[in-house]
Order: structure tokens, then C-alpha cells, then sequence
């Protein structure tokens, strides 16, 4: 009888132990439904953050990383603290006055490896715990062509990078020496029918491939309404398929839940579906899309939100969020549910004005520290945003007592 009682008692701690853990889950969902607000901003020093490009945060580390041309150097911002670390300097060409040679342009960190992308088609390794070169190669795209954004499969130490600027674009692989950082260069993969670029790769570790958003596929050149998602398998250096898109010309990409991509449309498009412009006698159909990466399945077009660059999944909360420059209302950062796949939010981010003098900036870049929900978002320099006169990166987020 006794050991019976120990038995139920047992169970019912298991239960209550149960149910004390999913109300604690539900309270941490509902602490993450509230709205997205600017929480504070961290100032970049030295010459004024006007042109940047890629961010990335590492989770293991907490620390968030911009490519930063202004300054010709990579930004580190403590993710936890939000708080500005240092610059990392990497004989970086910085910004030219055009973006197709300017740099650094994509980073991603894996351990205490940097990977910095920057032009004239330049990958280096950087060793996080020297601020140092370790490795470097040439992707050997045209005079003076920067290479752009990467991604990196950690599986088989192998970095996917983009030369966007190239034409037509290409990727190519690259083995990483996982213990020394050194780069040996692998094969290259042409994209014939790109007629305006080649954008951002993600690894999917589930499928073992890489995804590729193609804005634009036999198009004119800027403003066709068809992209394209390009699955390579890196052990053959082949484009297995090419993902059709419509409405959409695909540049952010983020890899979510159920194996679903979020493409982050670039151009946003009217009613009639050509590509909207301020002065379209027709009303824009801003949407952002959701994909099945296993079958190339349109899950569904999310109205509201478009015109954006880099894109990103927060398992922290479960959303997705997107840094849309170019939506029609005017630059936002964008919050979809990555469940429900509807838009939760937009909230307002910034441009450089197109009367202010060159260079000119825009909030195109975004990455989230999943441990504490924590958006960043670096801006030019403005007098919109607080502690921003020279540039800063803003950090959104649900207030909380400690923020």
C-alpha cells in the first residue's frame, strides 16, 4: 500500500511539475504577443554610420556583428547588454560610391570564426579571439566586383558566397579549415537566367542544401515579376531546382519553422502586378512570402509589408522579422508570426532622405539575439532617433521591467 502511495504521489508531483512548466511556457509566449518597440539605441564612433550593409548575431557569443563601409570596419554590439564592443578592422575597401565594389559586405560567425565578405571579390576568416586574418581568398568575379552575402554549413565546412554584382551572378563554394580558419576555394556556380542578381543564402541542415533567392528571372532587368529560390546541393555544386516566385522579387531569406523559407520581396508590386513606383496610377500589393523549401509550395503571400533586404528567424519568440526599406508607407521593420504566418506588426524605421547630400543610408539590415528577443537594426545617421547624430544601430523589442 505504501509503495502505491509513492506511486501516485509521485505522479501527481509529475503533474504538477507539468503544469507548472507549461504555464511558465504560456507566460513566456504571452510576455512575447505584446508590441515591438524601440527599446534604445547604440551609438557607432569614429566617422558617421551612413553606408553599412549585412548584420548578423551569433547566439553561443551574444554578440552582433555589422558590416559597416562608413568606417571601413565590422561593428561588434554586446547583444545581451546592448552595448557597443569594438571594430574589427580587416583592411576593408570601405565605401566607394558605388555599391557594387564597395565592402565589408556579409558576415556570419561560426565559433570564434568571422566570415566577412568584401570587395574586389574577397572572403576572409578573421579569429574572433585575436581580431585577426587566418585565411583569404579571391572568388574571382569582374574588376573590382565585390563579393556579397554568405552563408555557411557547418556540417561539412563549407561557406556559400554570393557575387551579386557579377553578370550573370555567381556563387561559389568554399572549404573552411575548421580548427586553422583557412579558406581553400571550390566550385563555382553560374546563374544564367539571373537578370538582376543574386541574393541571400541560407544552409538548411535538415535538407543538407543550401537556398539561394534569385530576384529575377528573364527579366528585364529590374523590374520582372518573376524570382526564384535555387536549391544547390554543395556536395555537386548543383542548382537541384529553381523555386518559381511570382509578385515577389526575393532578396532576404530566413529559414523558419516546418522547413518554411520567409523570402523577403525587395520590389514591392501594384495591383496590376507590375512594379510599383511612387507615381503608379495604381495602388501598391506590398506582400512578403512564405515557402515550403521541400516542395516550393507557396504557403502563402503576406500582404503589408514589402520592399525589404535582409530577413530573420527568431526562435526566441517565433517570429520573423524584416528589414523593409523599400515598403511603399515608407521604411519599416516588419513582424510576421511565423505559425500563423500573418503580419503582427510594422513600426518605423529610417532613410536617409533622397534631397540629403551622398552617401545615403537605409534600414536594410536586421538580426536577432534569440536569448533575450532583442531586434537590431542599424540606421544612418539622423536626428529622428534618439543618441543617433552619427549613426547608430536602434534595438527593438517587448519592454520589459529591465528595459
Amino acid at each position: 500500500m505504501a509503495g502505491k502511495t509513492r506511486l501516485a504521489s509521485g505522479w501527481w508531483l509529475a503533474l504538477i511539475v507539468s503544469a507548472l512548466m507549461l504555464t511558465a511556457a504560456v507566460a513566456v509566449a504571452e510576455e512575447h504577443r505584446g508590441p515591438v518597440t524601440l527599446l534604445r539605441t547604440v551609438p557607432i564612433p569614429n566617422s558617421p554610420l551612413l553606408v553599412f550593409d549585412i548584420s548578423w548575431v551569433d547566439p553561443d557569443s551574444q554578440r552582433y556583428y555589422l558590416a559597416d563601409r562608413s568606417n571601413a570596419v565590422i561593428d561588434v554590439i554586446d547583444a545581451r547588454h546592448d552595448t557597443f564592443v569594438r571594430q574589427i578592422h580587416g583592411g576593408f575597401t570601405g565605401f566607394t560610391g558605388s555599391n557594387d565594389t564597395s565592402g565589408p559586405n556579409g558576415v556570419v560567425v561560426s565559433g570564434h570564426w568571422l566570415f566577412v565578405t568584401d570587395a574586389p571579390s574577397r572572403v576572409v576568416t578573421i579569429d574572433l579571439r585575436t581580431d585577426t586574418i587566418v585565411g583569404e581568398v579571391s572568388t574571382g568575379g569582374g574588376a573590382g566586383l565585390r563579393a556579397d552575402e554568405l552563408a555557411y554549413d557547418p556540417q561539412d565546412g563549407l561557406l556559400l558566397v554570393v557575387n551579386n554584382a557579377d553578370s550573370p551572378p555567381f556563387a561559389t563554394l568554399v572549404q573552411v579549415d575548421t580548427h586553422t580558419g583557412k579558406l581553400t576555394l571550390g566550385q563555382r556556380i553560374t546563374f544564367a537566367e539571373a537578370t538582376n542578381g543574386a541574393e541571400q543564402p541560407v544552409w538548411d541542415r535538415q535538407s543538407r542544401r543550401f537556398y539561394l533567392t534569385i530576384p529575377e528571372v528573364n527579366g528585364p532587368g529590374g523590374t520582372g515579376p518573376d524570382g526564384a529560390v535555387a536549391r544547390i546541393n554543395p556536395k555537386t555544386a548543383a542548382v537541384e531546382t529553381m523555386l518559381p516566385v511570382r509578385f515577389c522579387q526575393p532578396a532576404g531569406l530566413a529559414l523558419g519553422p516546418r522547413q518554411d523559407l520567409l523570402l523577403g520581396c525587395s520590389v514591392p508590386f501594384d495591383t496590376a502586378g507590375n512594379a510599383w513606383t511612387a507615381t503608379d496610377t495604381n495602388t501598391a500589393a506590398p506582400i512578403s512570402v512564405i515557402m515550403d523549401a521541400k516542395t516550393g509550395k507557396i504557403d502563402r503571400n503576406v500582404p503589408g509589408v514589402s520592399g525589404s533586404d535582409e530577413v530573420w528567424f527568431n526562435p526566441g519568440d517565433g517570429n520573423y522579422y524584416l528589414a523593409a526599406r523599400a515598403n511603399p508607407g515608407g521604411p519599416v521593420l516588419g513582424v510576421i508570426d511565423a505559425h500563423s504566418l500573418i503580419l503582427r506588426q510594422v513600426t518605423p524605421t529610417f532613410n536617409t532622405p533622397a534631397s540629403a547630400p551622398a552617401p545615403r543610408g537605409s534600414a536594410h539590415s536586421v538580426a536577432v539575439n534569440p536569448h533575450n528577443n532583442h531586434v537590431f537594426v542599424p540606421l544612418p545617421a539622423n536626428n529622428v532617433f534618439p543618441d543617433c547624430l552619427n549613426g547608430c544601430v536602434a534595438v527593438y523589442g517587448v519592454a520589459r521591467d529591465d528595459d
